[in-house]
């Protein structure tokens, strides 16, 4: 009898990922409309934009984004190291914890119970969760590797495993607290320290989390669904030591013209300016794969997802490590281009590469063809009109909001009131709630498409191959 591998919990995540993928953009699109119009509040302290707006960074990031990276992770470590996961309980409580953890701070973030620290506003008690859930993925998929029957491991492993490893570190310092009842604690942390973990944690979270582990992803499924083998193996190693190393020290270029040591704000913005190397020769190794076969491009909708998203990727950080030059940051800091910046990379590189990924290992993993192509195509264009009405908005807002913020009169005093750079926002909320609501359209469109793709099914679990003699 042949040995499986186990794509029952890869199934459950993949299926999750579209789950949260829909609640957490249709979050984002109430409290976008709730900025454009503010009575869409309702007066409900648990619809106010400040309760909302966590829980839509935390769905979007955690739920959907996580779920995805678990799905494909599990997939990808099984086919490339050729052994079933490792400990399949274990397996299985990564997936309902993660699940609980979820439906606790959908819970507890409306009620207005937070640290309020940016992608760390969950207490304490839902903390210790997430450490206890994390570790026992950690556990699952390094042990998966341990056990490989390939001797090599596959560069897409290491980019996952960096991201498992880094975000245990990072969640664990940085949620250290003292708890002085069931859900209130007060950081370990004071004043600009606080900040500075806080950041260090923050920025790595887009780092690892939204970064490392989603590179692993393209790693696996550009070539995959290319049918090409990536397009520089030893450009992937150094891609991955290279950005792995510099990304930890990119934190301080949040808190420039703050009362952190102006040497450590300095040493922040140098690092991210290093990152763009690393990030860019990345970017080549994932577009310059289709080398030799870019009329997939005119007839692949899929592909076309997963390398506009290497193209957003670069896109992305490119930016990044522009704005964290101190001299731009006086004008972009605290204004929405920083909004505009976040999901050009949470959008066009988080969103469309696993979009991507999920249109080639769904249909797979219940053993179907996917319904209609079409459906995908219609998704793509939908998507990214959605994506270039939202971030142009926000670039040109954020511009408008510095250069008001800074104008002065003759006399020293302050050419427009904050009213006023407020009043003038307006018309670009509405585009960027337009925008939103495209992309979260097409997330519709592809929920639709991908359950009549699977409707019905009996999936089995795919034999593992017998090793080659």
């Amino acid at each position: 009898m042949h040995e499986t591998y186990n794509d029952t919990v890869v199934r459950q995540f993949a299926v999750m990922t579209i789950v949260w993928g829909i609640v957490g953009m249709l979050v984002g699109v109430v409290i976008a409309a709730q900025l454009a119009w503010p009575a869409l509040n309702f007066d409900i302290p648990w619809l106010t934009y400040g309760r909302l707006r966590p829980l839509h960074t935390n769905a979007v990031i955690f739920a959907f984004g996580g779920s995805a990276l678990f799905a494909t992770s599990y997939h990808v470590v099984q086919r490339t190291c050729h052994v079933r996961l490792f400990c399949r309980r274990l397996a299985a409580f990564t997936f309902w914890g993660w699940q609980a953890v979820i439906v606790l701070a959908a819970v507890t973030l409306p009620l207005g119970i937070t640290q309020g620290k940016e992608y760390a506003e969950l207490e304490w008690p839902i903390d210790i969760l997430i450490a206890v859930v994390w570790v026992a993925y950690a556990v699952v998929f390094i042990g998966t590797i341990a056990r490989r029957r390939v001797r090599h491991i596959y560069v897409a492993n290491w980019f996952f495993a960096a991201f498992i490893l880094a975000v245990a570190m990072l969640h664990i310092v940085n949620s250290a607290v003292i708890p002085v009842s069931l859900w209130k604690s007060y950081s370990l942390y004071a004043g600009v320290q606080d900040a500075m973990v806080q950041w260090w944690y923050g920025h790595n979270a887009v780092g690892f989390f939204l970064t490392a582990g989603f590179l692993g992803i393209m790693y696996y499924f550009v070539p995959k669904q290319a049918n090409r083998p990536i397009y520089s193996y030893r450009l992937s190693i150094v891609h991955f030591w290279s950005l792995v190393f510099t990304y930890m020290w990119a934190g301080p270029h949040h808190l420039h013209y703050t009362a952190l040591p102006d040497w450590a704000q300095s040493l922040g913005m140098v690092m991210s300016l290093i990152l763009l190397a690393p990030s860019w020769g990345g970017m080549i190794n994932g577009i310059m794969t289709l080398s030799g076969a870019w009329e997939k491009l005119r007839t692949d909708p899929v592909l076309r997802f997963l390398i506009v998203s290497v193209s957003f990727y670069g896109m992305s950080t490119f930016e990044g490590p522009m704005m964290s030059i101190k001299t731009v940051n006086a004008l972009s800091h605290y204004t929405d281009w920083t909004i505009g910046h976040v999901h050009s990379g949470a959008l066009g590189w988080v969103a469309f590469v696993s979009i991507g990924a999920m249109y080639y290992l769904i249909p797979k993993l219940f053993e179907r063809e996917l319904h209609s192509l079409r459906l995908v195509e219609t998704h793509f264009w939908v998507s990214t009109v959605g994506i270039v009405l939202y971030i142009t908005s926000m670039w040109v807002a954020g511009i408008m909001q510095g250069l008001m913020w800074r104008a002065v009169n003759d006399d020293g005093t302050l050419t427009y009131s904050f009213v006023e750079s407020v009043e003038a926002m307006h018309p670009f909320y509405v585009i960027r709630a337009l925008g939103g609501v495209l992309f979260f359209a097409g997330m519709v469109v592809m929920a639709w498409n991908l359950w009549k793709t699977v409707r019905g099914a009996r999936p089995g679990e795919a034999p593992i191959p017998a090793p080659a003699h």
